[in-house]
């Protein structure tokens, strides 16, 4: 995923006339925190704050709690992360951060001293107006407020403004938890729009029936009765129902901790989840982890659309190859943009001391989303080159201008 974005600000930068200094200063990383927490249970676990770039603002980024976090992964984001705020016209930079811990194999206390001392690190390098971090994979609102609260006790800052994705009742914005998903349907929309396709049928597959996928999906479900969901999958298994699945029925089956492969129903297919890429749908929404379309499977795709809801989930061979076939891909730095947008506009209420209706919220979120995406299709138009570089044309130039 390193290689893969660095290659693309490479392509970029010469495409814009960059010379090579300009465009090493584009790919070096400001700042690296590495570090070991250690529990008062003995445990120890490397721990990660990669600050890409704040030449547009405060650094922006969430921290993830997974085992197989690592620091080229989270460079990766972190750089990624810089991208999608310029791509987005957001007056922030690009930071990501990360614990290589699986949550569930420690106590919640544990999480919760975990958590605290990742702050207790990183506090002089972090705060309102300098690194702004956020929630990612296995980290929540609980884990935020946490943070917040240490944060609070180390510097006396009680603007809340320190960490976004918090709760509702710690200073957190609504329309926080669909933000991602609802994001990636309404640049989706405005895509089709501008292609003329925005009343056509069209069929879909969710890789990834967590937060973003569901939410994807169940927004779909209310505002695009066009868009039929015809697969979905988690990692215990695909699930295929050439008549479409309930997006709400699904998300009510996996918050009772179900699993995709033990799913019953009339006509429903069970696939094992290395076959997704073959699903025959118009629509693949990946929202699962990076590199999930690669060399190894890129030949198996039949969709004419690809929306990238996960970091970098089509590594660089299956771009090249996907191009050639006419697959529109969506790219991640503005399809999944909704999360950091409404943290942005979470960051401006916390600063402000205010606190707006989801409604507000949510058209605000569509205004940034609808200039992005109108941006992006023109620069493809007028520079004759995909989606993706189209984004990263945008996003470069407001990075060295």
């Amino acid at each position: 995923m390193l290689e893969t974005a660095q290659n693309l600000i490479r392509k970029t930068g010469k495409k814009l006339g960059l010379d090579e200094s300009e465009i090493k200063r584009l790919i070096k990383i400001d700042a690296e925190h590495k570090f070991k927490i250690s529990l008062d249970s003995g445990k120890e676990f490397s721990a990660y704050r990669i600050q890409h770039s704040n030449k547009l603002g405060p650094y922006k980024g969430g921290i993830r709690f997974h085992p197989q976090v690592n620091l080229d992964e989270v460079r990766a984001l972190a750089t990624l992360m810089s991208l999608k705020t310029a791509a987005v016209g957001l007056p922030l930079g690009g930071g990501k951060g990360g614990v290589a811990v699986d949550p569930k194999q420690i106590t919640k206390e544990e999480l919760e001293e975990l958590s605290r001392k990742y702050v207790q690190h990183l506090e002089p390098h972090i705060g309102p107006d300098k690194d702004v971090p956020a929630p990612d994979v296995n980290t929540n609102p609980t884990v935020i407020d946490w943070m917040v609260d240490e944060y609070q006790k180390l510097t006396g800052d009680t603007t809340k403004s320190s960490f976004t994705g918090k709760s509702l009742e710690n200073g957190g914005s609504l329309g926080r938890d669909a933000a991602t998903g609802r994001g990636g349907v309404i640049a989706f929309r405005e895509l089709l729009k501008l292609q003329k396709n925005k009343d056509k049928e069209l069929t879909y597959a969710v890789q990834g029936f967590g937060n973003v996928g569901a939410f994807f999906a169940l927004v779909a479900e209310q505002v695009q009765p066009t868009w039929k969901l015809v697969a979905a999958s988690d990692s215990s298994a695909t699930i295929f129902n050439a008549a479409g699945f309930s997006a709400r029925k699904l998300n009510e089956y996996k918050k009772q901790g179900k699993r995709f492969k033990d799913y019953k129903a009339n006509d429903t297919e069970t696939i094992d989840n290395a076959s997704f890429t073959g699903i025959e749908a118009d629509v693949l929404v990946l929202a699962a982890l990076e590199d999930a379309i690669n060399s190894s499977n890129m030949r198996q795709i039949t969709s004419r659309y690809i929306v990238e809801m996960a970091n970098g989930p089509i590594n660089e061979d299956a771009y090249d190859f996907l191009g050639k076939k006419n697959v529109v891909i969506l790219p991640d730095i503005v399809a999944n943009a909704g999360g950091v947008i409404v943290s942005y506009l979470e960051w401006v209420q916390n600063k402000s001391g205010v606190h707006w209706p989801e409604d507000k919220v949510n058209k605000e979120l569509e205004k940034y989303i609808k200039d992005a995406v109108a941006r992006m299709y023109q620069t493809s138009i007028d520079n004759k080159v995909s989606l993706k570089e189209a984004a990263f044309i945008l996003a470069v130039k407001r990075l060295t201008s």
